[in-house]
């Protein structure tokens, strides 16, 4: 998934990894664990999302203001083995945002509907992300 933000990259990745800002659109963001570096950086876990189905996330890499990497971890959403990649690649007039993760279902059969829900979770955050660039200056917080 891709989407164009008119913003320099460094101002997109700041507000895209202030996790329990940017995330707070989702019900719940909190950080459980700061990174090593960077509080919102590798090492870092966030949890994402309402109740039970909230995604604990572990932040793998991360190299501002390029690419953001992560896993979900156990537990929440019915996924295993997700891996998922955030490019943030300069572009005339601002930044291009390539997003793509790959993950496998925990039951068997789900993994279509799994696919689209995953999706919709990106398409929203990357609304969400757009929104608060087409706003003034000034109101460039989650």
């Amino acid at each position: 998934m891709t989407q164009k933000i008119s913003a320099p990259p460094a101002e997109v990745w700041a507000v895209y990894t202030d996790h329990a800002a940017f995330w707070s659109f989702m019900g719940r963001a909190e950080i459980e664990r700061v990174g090593e570096d960077d509080p919102n950086g590798s090492g870092c876990i966030r949890v994402l999302g309402p109740g039970r189905f909230a995604a604990r996330e572990e932040i793998l890499d991360f190299d501002p203001p390029k690419r953001l990497t992560y896993a979900v971890l156990p537990g929440g959403p019915p996924l295993k083995n997700h891996l998922g990649e955030v490019l943030f690649e300069e572009e005339a007039g601002g930044t291009r945002i390539v997003w793509r993760a790959r993950f496998e279902s925990r039951i068997p059969g789900l993994g279509f509907i799994l696919r689209i829900v995953v999706q919709r979770v990106f398409a929203r955050a990357l609304t969400h992300l757009e929104s608060l660039f087409e706003a003034s200056p000034e109101s460039k917080t989650a």
